[in-house]
């Protein structure tokens, strides 16, 4: 699984012309997932990112998690996050896993993320073409790729 997180002052996401969620300060986490992702890929991810320090404490210091400042998360599906560039110009998503496990471990990263957090999270809407609106707060951008732990 790879993850762009970004600590934002705002953000929604719009489905079908209607907000399917929205935040105030938090997280935005685009989220995408590869072929041979499995559900421990979900819960090693949704502990990091919950326990992930990016927000300033009182000297400014990023040493605040999302749960220290009672700020949202907004998750959204992004298959786009496996892209290969490798050949030529036209990306190619052979890395990306197909929509039924995709979504299947999406909805499981959900929940793993709702159970780290001890609350409900905002979501975009698996599959669907999407708007997201954000203000990205310092800027501060992180990826977090599952393969990656070291």
């Amino acid at each position: 699984m790879r993850a762009v997180i970004q600590r934002v002052s705002s953000a929604n996401v719009r489905a079908g012309g209607e907000v399917s969620g929205e935040i105030g300060a938090g997280l935005l986490v685009l989220l995408g997932v590869a072929k041979d992702d499995t559900p421990a890929d979900c819960s090693w991810l949704a502990g990091k990112i919950a326990k992930l320090r990016v927000f300033p404490d009182e000297n400014g210091q990023m040493n605040r998690a999302v749960t220290d400042i009672d700020g949202g998360i907004l998750v959204v599906s992004q298959f786009t996050l496996h892209a290969s560039v490798r050949k030529g110009s036209r990306p190619s998503f052979n890395d990306a896993a197909k929509t039924e496990l995709a979504g299947s471990l999406y909805e499981e990263f959900i929940l793993q993320l709702q159970t780290a957090l001890g609350r409900r999270v905002q979501t975009g809407k698996f599959g669907a073409l999407m708007k997201i609106a954000l203000v990205n707060d310092g800027p501060v951008t992180i990826l977090i790729d599952t393969k990656v732990r070291d």
